[in-house]
Order: structure tokens, then C-alpha cells, then sequence
């Protein structure tokens, strides 16, 4: 086992490319009562779990050698490659609309990129840029660069109209996220859904 923080993480192998990981940073399945095997991405359901590297390469490789069969020792029922595969993108990238607006709710995002260059530059600097996938090339440099000037970390995800929807407003090319504990999670969900498209 490695130390994650103060406390000994367990190791788990994938089903994929049959590497051991600390279980936290794989994805997790289980079966249901019908035989079904479904992600468990928070790592909280009951029973027997299999493991994949957060990783849709390896996730469709474990579908397509029947390793979850082989790896709960009897028969189950499981999606298509394609199909979970996508199924646990949308799962991945619904954690980020969700911690967005929760964080929304809670008036720590700051929208709109001439606003979050603003804050950049105030005393009270936000602890994280997000800036959209499909901003101009100009606009993201200059926010990036910004973001690193200040020493504010920075993160690319999500289209600058599904910004614009989370926030009740029209597109922003980019939020700023004040300190607090959305922080963390966010920065957590971004890197986990982009580690699974294969983006980092």
C-alpha cells in the first residue's frame, strides 16, 4: 500500500492494462441485485468492487476481453464498450455542471472574461480560473497567462454556452472560482474527466 495524504491507500489492479494503482484514483464498479455492473464513481456503493484506470481506453478494453465477468466470477450483463464508455463521461461530466453550480449558488463564481481578469488582478484573487474548450485561441492564452502571472491555478473545461446555462446567463468564455471548498473538487472532477478522455 502507498500513503495518500496520512492514510494508507490500498491497491487495486485494472482490468485493462492490469497496472496497480492506488484504488482512489481508479474508476470503480460493482453489480447490482439484477447482475448488472454499473460505475460507482464515488467510490460509496456496497459489495464486491472491479477496477479500471480512469481511462476510457482501458475501461473498453476490460469490456472487450469479458474481464468484469472474470473478475466477479460469474456471469453479468454489461453495456457495449461505446455505450458504458460513454455512459460514465456523462457521469464524470456531470460532477463538473453540478459542483458549478453549486458553487454558483453559493456566490463564490465570478463569470465573463474581462470579469475574471478583473479579479485576477484585485486583492482578493480567486484559487481557480476555468476557462471554456472552445474560446478563441487569444482570449484562453491571455487568461492562462493571466491565471500564471498571479498564481492562480487554471483548468480548460466545459463550452462557453454550457457556462453561460449553468450560470443563468449568456456564454462566458471562462469563471473564477473564490476560495473554499468547491476548489478542491473542481480541480478533482476537471482532471478526472480529462484523464478519462485521454486529454491529460
Amino acid at each position: 500500500m502507498t500513503q495518500h495524504g496520512n492514510v494508507e491507500s490500498p491497491q487495486r489492479s485494472c482490468l485493462g492494462c492490469r497496472s496497480g494503482k492506488d484504488k482512489h484514483l481508479l474508476l470503480r464498479f460493482v453489480v447490482t441485485p439484477d447482475q448488472e455492473v454499473l460505475p460507482d464513481l464515488e467510490h460509496k456503493l456496497p459489495g464486491r468492487g472491479a477496477y479500471t484506470c480512469c481511462n476510457m481506453h482501458c475501461l473498453a478494453k476490460a469490456i472487450e476481453q469479458r474481464q468484469f465477468k472474470r473478475s466477479f466470477k460469474h456471469d453479468v450483463t454489461v453495456l457495449p464498450a461505446e455505450q458504458m464508455v460513454d455512459h460514465v463521461r456523462r457521469q464524470l461530466f456531470g460532477k463538473i455542471i453540478g459542483l458549478i453550480g453549486l458553487a454558483n449558488k453559493s456566490g463564490a463564481i465570478t463569470g465573463g472574461g474581462a470579469m475574471v481578469s478583473d479579479a485576477l488582478k484585485s486583492k482578493r484573487k480567486p484559487a481557480l480560473v476555468v476557462i471554456a474548450t472552445d474560446v478563441s485561441e487569444p482570449i484562453g492564452l491571455k487568461l492562462i497567462h493571466a491565471a500564471e502571472a498571479h498564481q492562480v491555478q487554471h483548468r480548460v473545461a466545459v463550452t462557453k454556452d454550457e457556462f453561460g446555462a449553468i450560470l443563468g446567463k449568456a456564454p462566458r468564455s471562462a469563471i473564477a472560482v473564490a476560495s473554499g471548498g468547491f476548489v478542491v473538487q473542481l480541480v478533482k472532477a476537471i482532471d478526472r474527466y480529462r484523464n478519462f478522455l485521454g486529454e491529460v
